[in-house]
């Protein structure tokens, strides 16, 4: 059977999934990375040893089934997103990316706001500029590292330099492009007149397409690298966020994802660009024309929890650490947790933002610590459905995502802080799903997104359901965890 190829490039690893028209995975591979710290506030990674990665995550992929070069008829891509690639004149690497969890370009966005007013540029973008968008970490380069800057010909957003060596083609696609602030978001362009005014030049931007669109074909040099067929359709793909919402059947508005993975995010798609004027959330390009979606960005979601199992509390696996959180009563006995590890976006775009544990008492236990950083992750993403409330935004269906849907504690936490039920997608690869979407849509396999989400995407029946006496301890104390923050931020 014919079958469809998406290629997940995340944070910590890069995994390649091969689906069939119905969207079950035939084929799977996965190699895993590590984020290079150069500096306390800095996030790097070298885009060859992703590319090693993606070489070795497409032949484990191409192994698990005999054949599946041949039966493969178009390829896609999601990516992380906003992160920093530049090449020179001969299409060669010059330094680290700069990625998306990066704080060091601060300074660069308060000296772009004396250049363009926030309100002004927010008109235009839809949205504010934080650490770790292309834009404010070009500009760091530019200051920075002038020896560098001066061989910049081209800049990338990651997937796209991985998809760059599968088909020997420059670009980007509307869905990523509109994470790097440098984007017109109403447009769905590069925001040309913006980049004039800091100096930048048209030039360094790559072609941009819809996500479905054809970027080129698998050339012979990375067929004989990789094993895939070469002449094999290859599609532009999109940002991760906006793949996942594909991957969920996310093309209409009402349907919600609230994902957490190392980072977390609220999104719901919308049929026109709106978007939070007073820029405390994100409107991003979704995978097709006419189609946005909007996006609470939430930095410190899976990675808490990972910090406190490794660095703090020892435990081998997260199972066990959550089962042991599940005898806690809601709300963690007055145990609040603020899950800033990485500074916030999310409403208050603050990098110097911190991690507080508050209210702990001798009565408390680890299992306290273990449930009060769980509800701390989804209390923050409470704060971004209650801006898109006041934008007259409403979840229909809430669609769980990302490693946390796997976890009944967390399912149940967003159930009683949404007040609403929780699905799940059947599978697990909503990301890469969404991928080879867009290959399977761009080849002519499924006449649009409509078409393929019928047949590819599959959501659970069952439904986890708010519990009453949780919804009104929830509330009670979101009052309280909103108040963390203001209260701390002199002394962040």
């Amino acid at each position: 059977m014919e079958c469809f190829v998406g290629i997940d490039l995340g944070t910590s690893s890069v995994r390649a999934i091969a689906v069939n028209p119905k969207g079950r995975t035939v084929a799977a591979g996965q190699c895993e990375y590590d984020i290079l710290k150069p500096a306390l506030n800095q996030a790097e990674q070298d885009m060859e040893k992703l590319w090693q990665a993606a070489v070795l995550a497409i032949r484990q992929m191409l192994s698990a089934d005999k054949g599946l070069a041949d039966r493969i008829r178009g390829i896609g891509f999601s990516g992380q997103m906003h992160g920093l690639v530049m090449l020179d004149a001969e299409a060669r690497l010059i330094r680290n990316a700069i990625i998306w969890a990066d704080q060091r370009s601060g300074p660069q966005i308060e000296k772009i706001y004396r250049v363009i007013p926030r309100e002004q540029f927010g008109e235009i973008y839809c949205n504010k500029l934080s650490t770790g968008f292309l834009l404010p970490s070009l500009l760091w380069v530019r200051e920075h590292e002038p020896q560098n800057y001066e061989k910049v010909r081209k800049v990338l957003l990651p997937k796209d330099y991985i998809r760059y060596r599968i088909c020997g083609e420059l670009g980007t696609d509307a869905s990523d492009a509109s994470g790097t602030g440098m984007w017109d978001m109403k447009r769905r362009d590069w925001a040309y007149g913006l980049l004039e005014k800091l100096d930048i030049l048209r030039d360094m931007m790559t072609v941009s397409r819809e996500s479905y669109g054809q970027a080129g074909v698998v050339t012979k040099e990375c067929a004989r690298e990789t094993g895939l067929r070469a002449g094999t359709f290859v599609a532009y793909g999109g940002g991760d966020s906006l793949m996942m919402e594909l991957g969920n059947g996310m093309i209409r508005s009402g349907r919600m994802a609230s994902t957490i993975g190392t980072a977390c995010h609220l999104t719901c798609a919308l049929e026109k660009p709106l978007y939070d004027t007073k820029l405390r959330t994100n409107t991003w390009c979704h995978g097709e024309e006419g189609l946005w979606s909007i996006m609470g960005a939430h930095l410190s979601g899976g990675v808490a929890l990972k910090w406190l199992k490794n660095q703090i509390l020892g435990f081998k696996d997260f199972d066990t650490m959550t089962e042991e959180a599940e005898a806690v009563p809601a709300g963690s006995e007055g145990m609040l947790f603020l899950p800033y590890l990485n500074g916030e976006r999310t409403p208050h775009n603050d990098s110097d933002a911190r991690a507080v544990y508050l209210g702990m008492t001798l009565k408390h236990t680890r299992a306290h610590m273990i449930r009060s950083t769980m509800e701390g992750i989804v209390y923050s993403m409470k704060e971004s459905y209650a801006i898109f409330q006041s934008l007259g935004i409403r979840a229909q269906r809430m669609i769980a995502a990302g490693g946390g849907a796997n976890s009944r504690l967390f399912r149940q936490l967003q159930a009683d802080m949404y007040q609403c039920p929780i699905y799940r997608n059947q599978g697990n690869e909503q990301a890469g799903l969404g991928a080879a979407m867009t290959a399977a849509v761009g080849c002519g396999y499924f006449r649009n997104y409509e078409e393929a989400c019928e047949s590819m995407v599959h959501l659970s029946s069952q439904a986890t359901e708010p519990i009453s006496a949780n919804v009104k301890r929830y509330e009670e104390e979101f009052l309280r965890f909103k108040e963390i923050y203001h209260a701390n931020k002199k002394l962040f």
